[in-house]
């Protein structure tokens, strides 16, 4: 009875609950823009229970080439219920222009509802492979890889930033991603902006839903005006695709494809900073500033430092101008600055501020002015420069040494002192010594020559026997040329050390210039794939050939993840060893 009494109560509240549900009914295609030859899915959703009498659009300007197909879904989470019915349909256009699909209506509870009309773009017909099920076809049209900049016509030093998205339709999955080249940005100032984790958004590509993540994002400043490209960022993606087949269960089974994608290169024109109004006192800065110069003490004594501190504050191209500098009079002892920089990369540019201390020390008794200092900039927004000026600053020196001012155009008449040492007479008589002369005969320098061949003979024989035997080691001479030649290579590299970002660009270079001065090849324009062929057909080693791969990707994949200097320093000594071995099979 109990039993009874609970299973009662349950379907009580599953019952109460969907009544409770307000009832609605909902359409969603697959893409809303598709070429004449193409199809496209409509799903017809209803969340309650008890729909009776649906009726589809009349899918005028359409055909229908697959469905309805119906499907049933109920779920209790928590407490809550959820149901879900859906009818769906593969259609294809009849004709190219802007159609309509209509609107599909279904009964419920006495009340019928209607979904919303959706407006579908026909262009020509695309071209389309033999198999539309290809798992390639399928997965090339549902991952897009896309750059977006947000301007394409800066001024020459205002700040852009480019953005790379994944975007994912809902048909596919992503089960592991590897970027195989980053972007070149050639011509910019660049700083990556800091991405906390890849939540995925939803957005529309091409007028459709996708699924996105932002995989990289950089604020980029042009150096110069002209025609700038920004090289295409390349990646290799494992993506699932559904094979339209089912297991036991009823779960879809997917095919795994690996397919290699790459953005847009995208083309970005700088353009010059005008000439008209340009102050002659303008260093680069391009933005939105604030101009100052404090001074930390106005009253203080000879020998007591002060500090003039020289600050510009604002958005814009911080790193790349230089300060005003601080002219002071000569009464003044001034240090070379010190320069402090509080800076932050966002996408919407470089913000903070940049500062100048100079170290001030008078050394006598005074007032002193220093003169008013200007700075100025060009504001990309109002399109024109902009000067600031500073008020004069005073240094009131109370104690101190007097300064002695001479007056060099008054001549005083002072009398002549004898002292008795003025004027002497002319020696007459002097006494002369013989220069001491020591010969060459005999003398240590005599001896040390003498000697000199009797013991440079034996190390001469000793050190050309040293040189033979050396020569005649063609194993170790191929060793040592091998390890200074991944020294040259790598040295860049080796700077770097500590560095992650810097560091692992620098060992990158140094790997495929190594292959372009071996081999003769642009490595930066073809895949680890066509390397590794490459190299068997020189007979290198597979085990090294394997070795050079890892460590190229090691350095992509070191970009986007923690590593220590200790790794670095691995990584650094794998990639001598790898071109040690790589050169004595060359």
């Amino acid at each position: 009875m109990k039993l009874k009494f609970y299973i009662s109560i349950l379907l009580f509240v599953l019952t109460t609950s969907l009544v409770a549900q307000e009832a609605t009914i909902q359409a969603k295609v697959s893409k809303n823009k598709l070429g004449l030859n193409q199809r496209l899915r409509i799903v017809f959703s209803i969340n309650k229970q008890g729909g009776e009498n649906f009726t589809p659009p009349n899918f005028t300007n359409f055909r229908v080439v697959g469905g309805p197909s119906q499907s049933v879904s109920q779920s209790w989470v928590n407490g809550k219920t959820t149901f879900s019915q859906s009818y769906t349909y593969i259609i294809q256009p009849t004709r190219k222009g802007e159609l309509s699909i209509g609107t599909a209506s279904v009964k419920i509870g006495g009340k019928t509802i209607k979904t919303d009309p959706i407006k579908i773009i026909v262009l020509d017909a695309v071209e389309i492979p033999k198999d539309p099920n290809d798992p390639n076809y399928v997965a090339q049209q549902n991952i897009h890889l896309v750059a977006e900049i947000s301007k394409s016509r800066p001024y020459v030093g205002e700040g852009i930033y480019v953005e790379y998205r994944l975007y994912v339709s809902e048909n596919v999955s992503v089960y592991d991603t590897n970027v195989t080249e980053a972007p070149k940005y050639n011509g910019f100032w660049n700083q990556d902006i800091k991405i906390n984790g890849y939540p995925v958004k939803m957005g529309k590509y091409n007028g459709e839903d996708y699924r996105y993540i932002v995989l990289q994002k950089a604020l980029l400043i042009p150096t110069k005006s002209g025609k700038l490209e920004i090289e295409p960022m390349k990646m290799d993606i494992i993506i699932g695709v559904p094979t339209g087949r089912a297991d036991f269960f009823g779960n879809a089974i997917t095919s795994n494809v690996r397919k290699e994608f790459a953005s847009e290169k995208k083309l970005i024109r700088p353009r010059s900073l005008p000439l008209e109004g340009k102050p002659a006192n303008f260093t680069g800065a391009v933005g939105e500033f604030d101009f100052k110069v404090s001074l930390s003490k106005e009253i203080l004594k000879a020998n007591e430092t002060s500090e003039i501190k020289v600050a510009v504050t604002g958005k814009g191209n911080l790193k790349l101008f230089e300060l005003p500098s601080v002219e002071t009079p000569v009464e003044l002892e001034i240090y070379q600055p010190e320069r402090k920089e509080k800076v932050n990369v966002y996408s919407s540019g470089i913000s903070g501020s940049v500062t100048d201390s100079y170290t001030v020390v008078p050394q006598y008794k005074g007032k002193y002015k220093i003169p008013s200092t200007s700075f100025s900039y060009f504001n990309p927004k109002e399109g024109k420069y902009k000067t600031i000026d500073t008020e004069d600053l005073f240094v009131d020196v109370q104690e101190g040494k007097e300064l002695v001012i001479v007056d060099s155009t008054s001549v005083n008449k002072r009398d002549v002192i004898s002292t008795g040492e003025n004027f002497r007479y002319i020696a007459t008589k002097t006494t002369f010594e013989p220069a001491e002369k020591s010969d060459f005969f005999k003398s240590n320098l005599f001896y040390i020559l003498l000697l000199l061949p009797l013991i440079a003979i034996p190390i001469g024989i000793f050190i050309g026997k040293r040189n033979e035997e050396r020569s005649n080691d063609i194993v170790g001479n191929r060793t040592r040329k091998a390890e200074r030649l991944a020294k040259k290579y790598l040295s860049e590299a080796q700077k770097q050390l500590g560095k992650k970002e810097a560091f692992y660009e620098a060992l990158e270079r140094a790997l495929h210039n190594y292959l372009k001065a071996k081999l003769g090849i642009e490595t930066s324009e073809i895949s680890k794939e066509r390397i590794t062929e490459i190299l068997e057909s020189k007979k290198v080693e597979s085990s090294t050939i394997h070795q050079f791969i890892e460590v190229l990707k090691s350095s992509d994949f070191a970009r986007y993840t923690p590593f220590t200097a200790t790794q670095m320093k691995e990584e650094f000594e794998r990639a001598k060893e790898v071109i040690v071995q790589l050169d004595k099979q060359l």
